[in-house]
């Protein structure tokens, strides 16, 4: 029997998708009601804000008590997890106290700006925040985003060898942004440690040709398979602009997202479940696009007065 297949989008609060007014009815302008009237019409979302700041239990009860059951949250890793800069101001109270007197005026601060025992508490801070959703039935996997300075040496192949120590029995997914992991003679080496340890690889869309671009590879290395699309949009991939969504400006036609649709299909016949997840989160692109590609594979969860067109 071919795998569950889940589609949605990694975001439901960007500000320029409330601001565009075309996905929240009117009146609908609580993060409650943000996220029931989002759980309506998709079965899966990624949390994106883990990243910036830890995740929390409070946090991780609302979103097991808003959503129905079967509903699916993707989680992503907190920065210093995946070797990405945190900013000191979007760390909870506690941690930022806990800070080095050298590193707390800095506007950003790496996992190795602080000791052992503060990162330790990290981790331990995902595992007491995330239960609830995991005790729901409700974490679909908890993503590692590493960077382009991430490379495939002993050092990072043995840490990632160690994440299903971190969170046991958790599902935990790999996302490689460059770094050579994916090179044409690395790929099979890195496929076979993320299976050997039972690791899910995130096959990605998104520009090609920069130093953190991984090519469109897709594969199932665990039980969950993961798919993200970032958009092609080549001319801001790198760019540093005021919100992250822009970036991502980007909207699928049906002739790329009909691209995807046998590798996803071939991920749902090798793996027990798959999340497509779309990460072009300006204005409502991410959603159009993940309703229309939903259609395009058969699985379309949102009622059919709900359903949009890419005009």
């Amino acid at each position: 029997m071919p795998g569950r297949i889940l589609v949605g989008t990694c975001s439901w609060t960007d500000p320029t998708l409330i601001a565009s007014g075309r996905f929240y009815p009117p009146g609908v302008s609580t993060a409650e009601a943000r996220l029931r009237h989002y759980a309506e019409q998709f079965g899966i979302v990624e949390v994106d804000a883990t990243y910036y700041a830890p995740p929390s239990v409070r946090n991780s009860e609302l979103w097991a008590a808003r959503t129905p059951p079967g509903f699916v949250f993707d989680v992503k890793a907190f920065a210093w997890l995946t070797g990405h800069a945190a900013a000191p101001d979007r760390l909870p109270d506690w941690l930022r106290n806990r800070l080095p007197d050298a590193v707390r005026g800095k506007r950003t601060v790496y996992a190795t700006d602080v000791g052992e025992r503060e990162l330790e508490l990290v981790w331990e801070l995902h595992r007491e925040a995330l239960e609830p959703l995991a005790a729901a039935g409700k974490l679909g996997a908890v993503l590692f985003q590493f960077p382009p300075w991430f490379v495939p040496s002993r050092e990072h192949r043995d840490y990632v060898r160690s994440l299903p120590t971190r969170l046991p029995g958790w599902p935990l997914a790999v996302e490689f942004r460059g770094g050579g992991w994916m090179d044409e003679d690395s790929a099979g080496r890195t496929l076979s440690l993320l299976e050997e340890v039972g690791l899910t690889y995130v096959a990605v869309d998104e520009p090609q040709g920069f130093a953190n671009s991984t090519p469109p590879v897709s594969a199932a290395t665990a039980p969950l398979a993961m798919v993200r699309l970032h958009g092609r949009n080549a001319d801001t991939w790198e760019a540093r602009t005021g919100a992250s969504s822009n970036r991502f400006k980007y909207l699928y036609s049906d002739a790329e997202l009909e691209e995807w649709v046998p590798r996803v299909r071939e991920l749902a016949d090798r793996a027990q479940n798959v999340h497509v997840l779309f990460n072009n989160n300006y204005e409502d692109w991410g959603m159009r696009n993940a309703r229309r590609m939903a259609q395009l594979l058969g699985v379309e969860r949102q009622p059919p007065q709900a359903q949009l067109t890419l005009d």
